[in-house]
């Protein structure tokens, strides 16, 4: 892991601090460098630019003349490309230039940056941005006793990552020219590119060691499959432990309270009803025997006096 020493406003060394290496010591990557400063500068474009064709253009849509006879070339419009105040052909129009990158190529070109800048000794880490009132002229003195400005009116392009909380360090460096203030968690390619000297606060290298750590990327989607499987067993485990008790109480608090007094309640109207079910059979059983004779006797009776006539008859 790389030490660097680090320093105060006064540029005094106060301590040294361990690097990781698989942030600021990673190789230099110009191809990747280079497509994520292409995308970084895609995405910022507005994409806004326009020109007008031919149905934008004002002028009036009659023909100036005959099709033939007049000896000068055909016309049908004024609005035409070819002639002057006319339309543009193919020219931009409003689009959306930005597209997305990977985040682990982005990540990769950050570290890359960053490694360079340590190994051509333009990276410095500041114990802390202590001012104790937003004056520019206090910044001005604190930049040039680092020696990142021959002339303490112009300084050099500069990048200082610190916390955004820090209000005296944004007033007293705003009026600065190339001079800039980001926090780790805003850091992008273009600015470690285009700035000559990186100013990092202690707390900000803690922060960027956490955030471009490679192992986070790996470790995140392993984290986040473990809590998936956790989370399914959980519910598992509940749901199981949610219908066992309902299967086995259920039955119980049912059964033994039905089965008691259901016996009881039930077995008196049964014994209660009984006599009355087989008074009711015998009185059925009796009207039925007391209906068919009934029922038998009247027709032959009638068949009987209706016989008498006929049989009269043929014995006549």
């Amino acid at each position: 892991m790389p030490t660097v020493k680090v320093r105060n406003l006064k540029n005094k060394e106060v301590g040294d601090v361990e690097l990781s290496d698989a942030v600021f010591g990673a190789e230099l990557n110009e191809s990747l460098i280079h497509a994520a400063v292409i995308n970084y500068q895609a995405n910022g474009r507005q994409g806004t630019s326009a020109t007008k064709t031919r149905g934008n253009v004002s002028g009036s849509g009659r023909k100036l003349w005959k099709q033939k006879g007049t000896g000068r070339a055909r016309i049908a419009s004024i609005r035409s490309p070819l002639w002057k105040g006319g339309g543009n052909v193919h020219g931009p129009q409003p689009r959306d230039w930005s597209y997305k990158m990977p985040k682990k190529m982005r990540r990769g070109a950050l570290r890359s940056a960053l490694s360079e800048r340590l190994r051509e000794g333009n990276l410095i880490i500041i114990d802390e941005f202590g001012f104790k009132s937003p004056k520019t002229s206090e910044f001005l003195g604190a930049i040039g006793g680092l020696g990142l400005s021959e002339d303490k009116k112009k300084a050099t392009k500069t990048l200082i990552i610190d916390s955004l909380d820090n209000a005296n360090l944004i007033l007293s460096s705003r009026n600065v020219q190339k001079t800039k203030v980001t926090n780790s968690f805003g850091l992008n390619i273009y600015d470690i590119i285009y700035h000559e000297k990186l100013l990092i606060s202690k707390a900000a290298v803690e922060e960027l060691n956490a955030l471009l750590d490679p192992k986070r990327e790996i470790g995140g989607a392993e984290e986040a499959a473990q809590g998936k499987a956790e989370t399914k067993a959980k519910k598992e485990t509940k749901a199981k432990k949610e219908a066992k008790p309902e299967t086995a109480k259920a039955p119980v608090k049912e059964a033994k309270p039905e089965t008691v007094k259901a016996s009881v309640e039930k077995a008196k109207p049964e014994a209660a009803k009984a006599p009355a079910e087989e008074a009711k059979q015998k009185g059925a059983k009796d009207s039925a025997k007391e209906a068919k004779p009934k029922t038998m006797k009247a027709p032959v009776k009638k068949m009987k006096t209706e016989e008498n006539p006929a049989e009269a008859a043929d014995n006549e």
